[in-house]
C-alpha cells in the first residue's frame, strides 16, 4: 500500500463509495478536499464546504469514517475539518472531529437503527397539501430568467427521495414566479407519488401556528406533526428574520426531515446571505443545498407568458396590445396574469373586443403607476446629458459607439419607465421597429450583468430621474 497521504485518502474515498449509496457519496464525500496529513501527530486535515457538512458526516457516517481511516492511515487518526467561513475574504476555520468509537464497539441502539415499534407502525393521518393546483409546470413558462430553477424543480419532482438539491432555496423579487414554481413542484410530486405527505406553508402561517402551539403548551405536538412531512414547502421565509423562537423550532424540524431523507423547498425574496436576523445555524442549512435565483422576466418571456395565458383563457388580443401589456407590467408575472384576467372579465361583461383603449383602462387599475411618470423626452434628455450628446443625435442614424450606447440606454429606460409598447418607442426614437427596441434592451441587460462600471452609470442616470420627478 502507498504511503503517500493523498493516495491514502483517495483509497479511503474508494472504500467509502462502496459502502454508501451513489447519491450519498456524491453529496457528502466526493466534494471533500484533502489538505494535509502530519504523520507525527497523525492529523488528517480535510476541507469541506460548510460546518453543516461536518455535522452531518459526524452524526451519520462516523463509524464508517473510523473504520476506513484506520484501515488506510492506521490506529489513532486525528481527524480535523477545514471550513471556508467567509469566501469573500478567504477566511477559514479548522474544526476538530469527535473521537470516533473503536471499531469493535457495538453501534449504539437508536431510533434510527432499531427495529420498528408499534408506535412506528401507526401511519399518520392524511393531510391537505394546501397546494394551488392551478400553479403547475404546464403553466410555468420557461425563459432565460427561470430556466435553471425550473429544470431543477422538474428533477426534484421526478425524484423527491433523492438528496440532490436538498434543500432547494429559491429567491427573487416579488412577482417573479417563486410561489408558482414551488407549488408546481409540490403538485407534480403529489401527482406522481400520491402517498407522499406534501405540505405547502407560508412562513407567516407557520409563525401563527407556532405561537398558538406555544400558548397552548403543545410545542412538541407541533414539531411532531411537521416531522411527519415528506415534502415540506415554505414560502416567504424572510418573514422569520424577526422571529427567533420560530427559527429555533424550524431548526429542529429541518434537521429531522433532512436526516431522514425528506425533501425541503424554501422560497424567499432575498438570498440566504441577506437574511439579516436569521440564526447562523439555520442559514448554514439553507445554504447547504441548491440556491437558485428567479429573475424578473425579460420582455420576450413576458410575451410568452401573456400568449400562454391568453391561449388558455380563449381570448383574442391584438399583437400590439400584447406588446403594450408586456411593456407595462414592470416585469411582474403576477401583474401580467392580473391584466389578462381583468381583460377577460371586461370582455365577458361588456361583450366587447379587447383593444388598446381597453388595455390602457385595465392597466391603470391593475398595475401601479407612478404619480409623475417619466416621458420619453425626459429620458432622452437625461441620458443625453449623461453621455454628453443631444436628443437629436440619439434619434439620428449615426452608428458612433457613444451614440449607439445612449440610444440603447434610452430605449431601455423607456421600456422600464413608460407605458408605451416597444413599437411606439421605436417610432419615437428615430422611426425604428420594435425588434430594435427589444434588442437594445437585451444588450443593456446583458452588459449590466458583467460590467460593474456600466451598472454604476445606469444607477447614476436613475438617480437623476428621481431628482427630475
Amino acid at each position: 500500500m502507498s504511503n503517500n497521504p493523498r493516495e491514502l485518502w483517495d483509497n479511503s474515498l474508494q472504500v467509502i463509495s462502496q459502502n454508501v449509496t451513489e447519491q450519498q457519496f456524491d453529496t457528502w464525500f466526493k466534494p471533500i478536499e484533502f489538505v494535509s496529513y502530519r504523520p507525527a501527530t497523525k492529523t488528517l486535515l480535510l476541507q469541506v464546504a460548510s460546518p453543516f457538512v461536518c455535522e452531518y458526516i459526524e452524526e451519520n457516517f462516523i463509524d464508517l469514517m473510523s473504520k476506513v481511516l484506520t484501515r488506510n492511515f492506521g490506529q489513532g487518526v486525528n481527524l480535523r475539518y477545514r471550513v471556508l467561513t467567509d469566501s469573500e475574504h478567504g477566511l477559514k476555520q479548522d474544526l476538530q472531529a469527535v473521537t470516533p468509537p473503536s471499531i469493535e464497539s457495538p453501534r449504539p441502539r437508536t431510533r434510527a437503527n432499531q427495529s420498528p415499534t408499534a408506535l412506528d407502525a401507526a401511519m399518520p393521518q392524511e393531510i391537505e397539501s394546501q397546494l394551488d393546483l392551478q400553479h403547475t409546470f404546464d403553466t410555468f413558462v420557461e425563459g432565460n430568467s427561470n430556466k435553471l430553477p425550473r429544470s431543477v424543480g422538474l428533477a426534484i419532482a421526478s425524484q423527491p427521495d433523492s438528496m440532490q438539491f436538498n434543500p432547494m432555496f429559491v429567491y427573487g423579487p416579488s412577482g417573479c414566479g417563486k410561489t408558482h414554481l414551488v407549488n408546481a413542484i409540490g403538485v407534480r410530486i403529489k401527482e406522481q407519488y400520491p402517498q407522499k405527505r406534501v405540505l405547502y406553508m407560508s412562513a407567516r402561517l407557520f409563525i401563527v401556528q407556532y405561537s398558538n402551539a406555544k400558548l397552548q403548551n403543545r410545542i412538541n405536538d407541533f414539531i411532531n406533526f411537521y416531522q411527519t412531512i415528506d415534502v415540506l414547502i415554505v414560502d416567504d421565509v424572510q418573514e422569520w428574520m424577526t422571529a427567533p423562537g420560530t427559527q429555533s423550532t424550524f431548526f429542529h424540524i429541518f434537521n429531522h426531515l433532512f436526516r431522514n431523507g425528506k425533501r425541503i423547498i424554501l422560497a424567499s425574496d432575498r438570498p440566504p446571505v441577506d437574511l439579516q436576523g436569521m440564526s447562523d445555524r439555520l442559514l448554514t442549512r439553507f445554504s447547504c443545498g441548491l440556491i437558485a435565483e428567479l429573475e424578473r422576466p425579460d420582455h420576450q418571456l413576458c410575451l410568452d407568458i401573456l400568449n400562454n395565458k391568453i391561449e388558455r383563457e380563449g381570448l383574442s388580443i391584438p399583437d400590439d396590445v400584447v406588446h403594450f401589456i408586456a411593456s407595462t407590467a414592470n416585469g411582474s408575472v403576477r401583474d401580467l396574469e392580473g391584466v389578462v384576467t381583468s381583460l377577460l372579465a371586461y370582455s365577458i361583461v361588456y361583450n366587447g373586443h379587447v383593444d388598446m383603449n381597453l388595455a390602457e383602462r385595465v392597466i391603470k387599475r391593475a398595475v401601479k403607476v407612478d404619480d409623475h411618470p417619466l416621458t420619453l423626452d425626459d429620458i432622452m434628455e437625461t441620458v443625453g446629458r449623461h453621455f454628453n450628446v443631444t436628443t437629436n443625435a440619439i434619434i439620428g442614424r449615426s452608428r458612433k459607439h457613444d451614440l449607439v450606447v445612449a440610444r440603447q440606454v434610452s430605449m431601455y429606460f423607456a421600456q422600464k419607465y413608460t407605458k408605451m409598447p416597444a413599437n411606439r418607442i421605436g417610432k419615437l426614437v428615430g422611426g425604428r421597429d420594435h425588434s430594435t427596441v427589444i434588442h437594445s434592451c437585451t444588450q443593456v441587460e446583458q452588459r449590466l450583468k458583467v460590467d460593474k462600471s456600466f451598472g454604476e452609470e445606469i444607477q447614476s442616470i436613475e438617480n437623476a430621474f428621481r431628482l427630475k420627478k
